[in-house]
């Protein structure tokens, strides 16, 4: 488990959160690496502080999010020469944040805060994302309107009858 700079920790953590179930999640393996520990020594430490860790913090996948990690070369292939033998725990952002607590290592503290920038930033260009596809659709509605609007004024301006040039006055002036 080699040290990475925290430039490298940082481009390559956003790599490392999957969605699953509409969550945003880290694996248990891939956080073990930033912390530079086992993932069996950073499970232990969370099964020792299981109250820490409620449902919607950290959960174990299921056969079917497990097969579809695995068919997306996330995690090992299971086989008789190793790879993952069991289903990952998966962390979601707050889960991350308490692991600090049970880890409880400078290391652990500012990888922890190199995550919740990851997931804070990911947050941000979702929602720019979502902005983005509005104003388009505003866009796209108004032009629409527009068009309309000037359709109208087209067929107002072909069906108003046009005015006959102006007449001299009759009557006495006072130049």
């Amino acid at each position: 488990m080699g040290k990475a700079g925290p430039m490298e920790t940082a481009a390559s953590i956003e790599k490392m959160i999957y969605v699953i179930c509409g969550q945003k999640i880290m694996l248990d393996s891939d956080l073990a690496e930033l912390y530079g520990v086992e993932t069996r020594v950073l499970n232990q430490a969370v099964r020792r502080n299981m109250d820490h860790f409620p449902a919607d913090f950290m959960f174990e996948l299921n056969r079917e999010e497990f097969e579809l990690l695995m068919s997306q070369t996330v995690i090992s292939k299971t086989d008789p020469r190793g790879g993952r033998q069991k289903r990952p725990l998966v962390f979601t952002e707050q889960g991350v944040a308490m692991l600090s607590s049970v880890l409880r290592s400078k290391r652990a503290v500012q990888v922890n805060i190199s995550i919740v920038r990851a997931f804070v930033k990911l947050r941000q260009i979702l929602i720019q994302e979502a902005l983005s596809d509005r104003v388009a659709k505003l866009e796209k509605g108004s032009d629409k309107l527009f068009r309309i609007v000037f359709q109208r004024l087209d067929m107002l301006e072909r069906n108003t009858p046009l005015l006959p040039p102006k007449r001299r006055k009759i009557g006495l002036s006072q130049d």
